[in-house]
C-alpha cells in the first residue's frame, strides 16, 4: 500500500511524465491508467485513492518496473512494502541486540 507520508505521491499525469517514453517526452496518461487496471505480465501498478482522485508514487512506479522486468527475465518478482520495510527493520534490531 502507498504510504501517503513517506512515499512521493503523483497525479497519474505527473507519473506518466516521469516515465521515459520512446520519444523521450513521457508516456501517456493512458498507459498508466492501463499499467494501474490490467498490469503488465501479471504485475499491477499501485494507486491510491485520494478524494476521488487515483495517485501513484514514485516508489510504487519503481517498484512496478522492478516486478515487471523481473517477469520478463523468469524471475519470480521482489514485492516490497511498508510491512516488509517494517519486518526487516525490526529483524536487523534483533540481530543488533545479540
Amino acid at each position: 500500500m502507498i504510504d501517503t507520508q513517506t512515499e512521493t505521491i503523483l497525479s497519474l499525469a505527473q507519473a506518466a511524465r516521469s516515465v521515459p517514453g520512446r520519444s523521450g517526452c513521457g508516456v501517456h496518461a493512458a498507459t498508466i491508467w492501463r499499467w494501474m487496471q490490467r498490469g503488465i505480465r501479471g504485475v499491477r501498478l499501485e494507486t491510491i485513492l485520494i478524494g476521488g482522485i487515483r495517485y501513484t508514487s514514485q516508489e510504487a512506479l519503481h517498484s512496478f518496473f522492478n516486478a515487471t522486468t523481473a517477469a520478463a527475465d523468469g524471475l519470480p518478482p521482489v514485492v516490497k512494502n511498508a510491512e516488509h520495510r517494517q519486518k526487516a527493520i525490526e529483524a536487523a534490531e534483533r540481530q543488533l541486540d545479540i
